[in-house]
Order: C-alpha cells, then sequence, then structure tokens
C-alpha cells in the first residue's frame, strides 16, 4: 500500500501515473485525485473513452442492477468479490443519478443511456476536472523501470516528444486485445511480465462465431434473422437472442456463450427453448395430420429458416403429410430441434471481440487494492486482469470496482 504523506513534487513528478484512459482508469483517477493525490493519466489513442462511446450500440450499458461473482469468468473465481463488494452497482448509481443522466432499464437488469454514452464519459471527465487530474492523449510508452527508491519511472512520447517523468504508484488500465481500432493492444501484459507477474493464457471473448462447413452458406442464407433460443456448450447455457449473419452467428446468446467455448467444441442450439418438440410433434400428428411438418413449424419459426432445416433434416419428406411420418421419424426430427449440434470453425477473433478473456493472473494481485503483491507501488485494474464478465454492464462494473478499489489506496 502507498504511503500517502504529503509530497512536494517537481514538475515531472506525480504521485500516480495511470496507463489509460477508459473506464478503470477514470474512476481511478479521480477517486485518488480526490484524496489530495497529484494524478496524471496518460492515453495512447487521440481521444479518451473511445470504448466507452462505442458500447451498448452508441448507448453504453453502463452497470446492471444485478450483480453477482457468478457474473465474472477469472481462474479465481473468488478474487472479484472484494472490489465489486467495495464498489457496487449502486455507488455507481448514485453517482449516474448525481449528475442527471436519464437511463432505461432493458431486459435482464441492463442499464442504458436514453440518449449517448458520452452522457457517461463526460460525468467522469467532470469528475476528473474537479478533482484536478491531468489527461494526456496520444501518448506512446518506452520504457519503464523502477528507481531504487521504489517510484516508477517513465519514459513516453507525446505528439512524438520524448518526456521522462516518475510516480509513486503506476497503475496499469491498458484494456486488453479487444477491439484494435478502439485502442486494444497487449502492453499490459508486456508490462506485467516484465515485474515477473504470472499470465493466463488470453483469447476474444463476447464475439461472434465463424463457419466454414455447410453451415457458412446456411448462415448467409439467413443473415439478418433473429430469433430467441436457448445455447449450451461446457454445461454452461444462455437464453436469449442469436442473429444469424454472413460470416455465421452472432447476437447476444453466442457473445455470451463465446466466452465458455474453444476451438473444436460443439455448441448445442434449441431452436424451441420453451417447447418439447416431441411431444409437440407427435400430438400434431394425432390433430392436425394432414398439415406438412413446415406449415406447422410456421407457427413457431420464420419461414426462411424452417426451409433450411428441412433442407437438413426431412428433405425427403419434405412433401409429406404429418401423418405419414413414423413416430421414430418426428422424434428424431425433434431432437435436432431441441439440440441443434453445429460447430464452429473459429470465432471472429479480437477485431470484433468485446472482452478479452485471461489477462495478468490474479494469483499475483491483492483482491482488496489491485497492487501487485511483489512490486510494491504497481497497480492492475479493469480488463488487463484475469476478470471477464458476462455480456450486460458487468464489465463495466469490474472497471468501476476494480479502479475504485486501486483509488483509494494508490
Amino acid at each position: 500500500m502507498i504511503d500517502n504523506k504529503t509530497v512536494k513534487h517537481s514538475p515531472n513528478q506525480y504521485d500516480v501515473i495511470i496507463l489509460g484512459a477508459g473506464a478503470s482508469g477514470l474512476l481511478c483517477a479521480f477517486t485518488a485525485a480526490r484524496r489530495g493525490r497529484k494524478v496524471l493519466v496518460i492515453e495512447k489513442s487521440n481521444k479518451v473513452g473511445k470504448k466507452i462511446l462505442m458500447s451498448g450500440g452508441g448507448r453504453c450499458n453502463f452497470i446492471n442492477y444485478f450483480v453477482e461473482a457468478d457474473n465474472f469468468i477469472s481462474a479465481n473465481s473468488h478474487f472479484c468479490k472484494a472490489a465489486l463488494t467495495r464498489y457496487s452497482q449502486w455507488d455507481f448509481m448514485a453517482m449516474v443519478e448525481q449528475h442527471g443522466i436519464e437511463f432505461e432499464e432493458r431486459k435482464h437488469g441492463q442499464l442504458f443511456c436514453q440518449h449517448s454514452a458520452k452522457d457517461i464519459l463526460n460525468m467522469l471527465l467532470d469528475e476528473c476536472e474537479q478533482a484536478g487530474v491531468e489527461i494526456r492523449t496520444r501518448c506512446e510508452i518506452d520504457k519503464i523501470k523502477q528507481q531504487q527508491d521504489t517510484r516508477y519511472q517513465l519514459k513516453f512520447s507525446q505528439n512524438n516528444k520524448p518526456q521522462i517523468l516518475d510516480c509513486q504508484a503506476l497503475v496499469v488500465a491498458t484494456g486488453a486485445l479487444s477491439v484494435p481500432t478502439l485502442g486494444g493492444s497487449g502492453i499490459g501484459y508486456d508490462i506485467a511480465q516484465q515485474f515477473g507477474l504470472k499470465l493466463i493464457e488470453r483469447q476474444a471473448g463476447l464475439v461472434p462465431f465463424m463457419f466454414s462447413d455447410s453451415m457458412k452458406p446456411m448462415c448467409e442464407r439467413l443473415s439478418g434473422l433473429a430469433l430467441e433460443v436457448e445455447v449450451q456448450c461446457k454445461q454452461q447455457s444462455f437464453k436469449e437472442n442469436l442473429l444469424f449473419t454472413h460470416r455465421g452467428m452472432s447476437g447476444p446468446v453466442i457473445l455470451q456463450i463465446s466466452n465458455y467455448w474453444s476451438p473444436g467444441d460443439e455448441v448445442i442450439i434449441n431452436l424451441l427453448p420453451d417447447i418439447d418438440a416431441g411431444q409437440w410433434l407427435l400430438s400434431a400428428k394425432q390433430q392436425q395430420g394432414k398439415s406438412l411438418l413446415k406449415t406447422l413449424l410456421h407457427q413457431k419459426l420464420a419461414k426462411s429458416l424452417v426451409s433450411e432445416i428441412q433442407n437438413l433434416w426431412w428433405p425427403e419428406l419434405a412433401e409429406t403429410a404429418l401423418s405419414e411420418f413414423s413416430d421414430k421419424q418426428l422424434l428424431l426430427i425433434a431432437e435436432h430441434i431441441n439440440n441443434w449440434q453445429v460447430k464452429p470453425s473459429a470465432s471472429e477473433g479480437y477485431r470484433t471481440a468485446e472482452v478479452t478473456l485471461g489477462g495478468v493472473d490474479t494469483d499475483g494481485i491483492s483482491s482488496k487494492t489491485m497492487e501487485a503483491k511483489q512490486q510494491p507501488g504497481l497497480f492492475f485494474i479493469g480488463e488487463v486482469l484475469d476478470v471477464t464478465g458476462h455480456l450486460g454492464g458487468y464489465n463495466f462494473q469490474w472497471a468501476w470496482s476494480s479502479g475504485y478499489s486501486a483509488g483509494l489506496v494508490v
């Protein structure tokens, strides 16, 4: 933990330097500055908070009403609990309401700005300004080293002009590998390794699936169609909308399950999650025996989808009345409907991933302060850590909570 006694600074000295002006970095910055710390945030991009502005389709799903440790994925499932308790969704909500930001609740407790994600970013920047935080953009980090007195020296260039600064506490809030066009990079991992911290293997998370087999042209033909399904992989399941795309499958339910998928895994899709398709089809055979199966399915599924699965599962019986199907045939089709097994060839990768799974191993980090256990004065917050939230505002929650926890002690 940092000694917070007041220090007289030279122009090149700061109490705290935060690398990254995203969600976690900005919240950490004004939390620390309110305590009288001299805080500098440096950002490599030309603008701050790019990911905030793009999130939620420009409306920013900034929080969720319902937050539990089970909403987060980490090699250490307990790590996130202390920070989530220290700074909860209700704490962030209080700040949102204090700033008069209008928001709306959507399904599953997700809260979005009514107007624009800019409202959340402007709130964070206002708090930083009031607390006296200094923010610099267009900064490229060249070298970080620890001084003998445990301070950190930072060499970087701003607009191609070299700079040397030092600080008592260095906070890594650099984000991760997802969406490199919004500033995602692996520099936080490089810093962690430089100071002896271990990394958990990374991969794209909350990301659409692609296909290379016969599913690919089928998805292309269905591109734009959305329907509510239940999807399962490795004993995890989610019920939400699936969206067919020209590359494969997306939508909230696919993004959610992608966090649990590994290359080679099958994904099971239940096209009628609230219906036992076997009982329904056998009953329909008795009551609507003259109907075609596709006519029956049109009651529940889009015609275009029914046409595609007919070609997959009963093409030779396409014009056969239900009464002519054997029970065995109907039960086999029903099994496909409730347990459609598909095997993605790959995800779309970091280019479109909303988050990065894995990251800095939390075994080397204090869950209360976010400080590296063996490296005093070095902190890691936000997505760079091996903590990944489900879709629905949880990754912002982790940014707020981890940023606040570090901001209290840096």
